[in-house]
């Protein structure tokens, strides 16, 4: 029974990996990442050594494919500093796992929380400036959004 829950759960990700836009593709990126994240943390906590690793080697996987989707042709400043971001956020992951040290996993998550709310308010700010066309004239076009949401890569 549970191995028919496991193929629907997988169909409807893929489902909603396919339909979604980019920038709901960045914002699971962001959930993914907090996710297991969170896991390894409590699988730490509990003494689960190898579920902590396998959970933080996918977050650092989630970390490593936004950074390596950055455009840095697009905007090379902003571009830097989330790559530094990252760059941080993978080598805390790093530290967690040899450390096998769940307070490494608090700075990471404290910046990708933080990204991730950043990211949910230029979504919603996309969104007004759509349903808004008084907003639109103070806003850039949506096209400028998303190159900044396109600058990351997502292959299923």
């Amino acid at each position: 029974m549970s191995n028919n829950n496991e193929n629907l759960s997988m169909e409807y990700l893929k489902t909603k990996v396919m339909t979604a836009s980019q920038e709901e593709l960045h914002l699971m990126l962001y959930d993914g990442a907090i996710r297991f994240s969170e896991e390894a943390k409590t699988y730490l906590e509990e003494g689960d050594m190898e579920q902590a690793h396998n959970s933080l080697v996918r977050a650092q996987n989630i970390v490593l494919e936004m950074s390596s989707g950055l455009d840095h042709t697009v905007n090379p400043e902003l571009c830097a500093k989330l790559s530094s971001l990252y760059n941080f956020v993978y080598h805390k992951f790093i530290q967690a796992n040899l450390k096998r040290d769940p307070s490494e996993i608090d700075d990471a998550l404290k910046i990708l929380n933080y990204q991730r709310e950043t990211w949910v308010l230029l979504m919603e700010k996309i969104a007004s400036q759509q349903s808004s066309p008084v907003e639109s004239a103070e806003l850039p076009p949506h096209d400028e959004f998303a190159e900044v949401g396109g600058m990351i890569s997502l292959s299923v």
